[in-house]
């Protein structure tokens, strides 16, 4: 009886992955692990005729889906800078490109990881599982065989979604998994993966990569190759490039928007001590944290900096007037001042103060 390690991300597909093996007679024992990156989003929002707005984690997706299973769940912060970079193709990538490099990367490293959490001696596991298809991000057989060659874990990932597309691995040679009860699905077969799940009694709603990973956001990534080059990369830098308004303007001026109420409680927490914080009282618009090295600024480029940013608040307010106020101060300083502005008009003036949104 063999014993085998789920990468479970709370995606409908690692769900069914991990439902399938349990059925294995082979199998006495499955592990859930997840992993925890910055560039994974931990929990989506979820109403609930009760209780409101809740947040749904993938702990939570897997104690409803696989009760019982033993769920564990690792931080990889630490690993942030070694795999950053690793996303990030050369400039010339379509975004496609991009992406399934990108993909490419993560699911190695995952791998790898996972391949090191399989071997302590308090888990012993014989095999990894993932809810991997073909095709998907436009991975397909050659690439999947050639991540978990380079992960050092080849025959040891078992994909039960696509195994038969797939050469043998050591948990069906071993005879642990029967290779006929497994599936033959490519991306394209989304259909046919949540019928598979209903017949086996899943009934949950997932947590899909594209609502789950960063990178599919489609300005996220060229948002962080930029950081990458020009800026030091820490979690909070990492974070401010999820906001939809997010501008730049050299040589070291960002301009971070949120815009309603939801936006604004998540910009509160990235504040620095020496962010400036800027909103307009009288009106509905944006908050804006505004950061630079302050330092190296003169007095008047100061000034030009904070007008630049209570215009560009005042321009995503709706329906501003010719003249908006503002209010700003810096976060280590307890004096609030005023500022009056005309909002932006256009992209072109916009380009004409070298701002960017990116």
């Amino acid at each position: 009886m063999a014993k085998a390690v789920v990468l479970f991300s709370g995606s409908l597909a690692s769900i069914v992955a991990a439902r399938l093996v349990l059925k294995q007679p082979g199998v006495r024992e499955i592990k859930l692990l997840h992993l925890r990156s910055p560039f994974f989003k931990e929990y989506e929002p979820v109403l609930s005729p009760n209780t409101g707005i809740t947040h749904r984690t993938a702990k939570d997706i897997a104690q409803e889906a696989l009760p019982g299973a033993t769920f564990r769940s690792q931080s990889v912060k630490k690993d942030l800078r070694a795999l950053a970079p690793s996303f990030i193709p050369p400039q010339q990538c379509s975004n496609s490109q991009r992406l399934k490099h990108g993909c490419m990367n993560c699911r190695h490293w995952l791998l790898r990881k996972a391949l090191r959490y399989m071997r302590r001696a308090n888990v012993n596991a014989d095999f990894i599982v993932t809810g991997e298809v073909v095709g998907e991000r436009g991975l397909g057989v050659a690439e999947i065989e050639r991540l978990t060659e380079l992960a050092g874990a080849t025959g040891l990932v078992l994909r039960p979604l696509s195994a038969q597309l797939l050469p043998e691995t050591i948990p069906e040679k071993m005879g642990w998994v029967d290779r006929r009860s497994l599936k033959g699905f490519r991306a394209s077969d989304r259909e046919k993966i949540r019928a598979l799940a209903r017949e086996l009694g899943v009934e949950i709603a997932d947590f899909p990569a594209e609502r789950r990973c960063k990178l599919m956001i489609p300005y996220f990534t060229p948002r962080l190759e930029r950081l990458l080059h020009e800026e030091t990369l820490t979690l909070n830098a990492l974070e401010l490039l999820e906001f939809p308004l997010y501008y730049k303007c050299p040589p070291d001026v960002t301009i971070v928007l949120g815009r309603d109420d939801e936006e604004k409680r998540r910009l509160q927490s990235f504040f620095l001590p020496e962010d400036l914080r800027l909103y307009l009282p009288d009106h509905r618009g944006p908050m804006a944290l505004v950061r630079a090295n302050w330092k190296t600024k003169s007095p008047q480029e100061i000034r030009q900096i904070i007008e630049t940013a209570a215009r560009v608040a005042a321009a995503h307010a709706p329906k501003p007037p010719e003249t908006v106020q503002a209010l700003w101060r810096f976060e280590n300083a307890r004096e609030t001042s005023k500022i009056s502005v005309k909002p932006f008009q256009s992209p072109q003036e916009l380009e004409a103060h070298h701002l960017k949104l990116v």
